[in-house]
């Protein structure tokens, strides 16, 4: 099983389980079976983060130059870490620690 997101216009519509990212449907790879299915673009996605860097969420974008999932921005001054595509801050007021 994988897991794939639907994309228009740029951000995650929909992330849905699917067949197994090796196997073919009526021919065609899941990711372009899909996107013909539901008129969307289709990217896999993963859990751990080893393809596309994040796991889709509803409400993400997906940075095509960067081939990455991008969670919504935090607030004004978070910067985009490309290496992670994770956001950051340099202001301390803006981290939490959990206890």
């Amino acid at each position: 099983m994988a897991h794939y997101a639907f994309i228009t216009n740029g951000i995650v519509t929909q992330v849905i389980a699917g067949v197994d990212e090796t196997q073919t449907i009526e021919g065609l790879l899941p990711e372009i079976w899909y996107g013909n299915f539901k008129g969307q673009v289709c990217k896999r996605t993963s859990y751990n983060g080893k393809i596309r860097k994040n796991y889709a969420g509803i409400g993400y974008t997906y940075n095509e130059t960067l081939d990455a999932f991008v969670a919504p921005k935090c607030h004004d001054e978070a910067i985009l870490d490309e290496t992670t595509c994770k956001w950051t801050c340099e202001n301390e007021a803006h981290n939490v620690t959990l206890s």
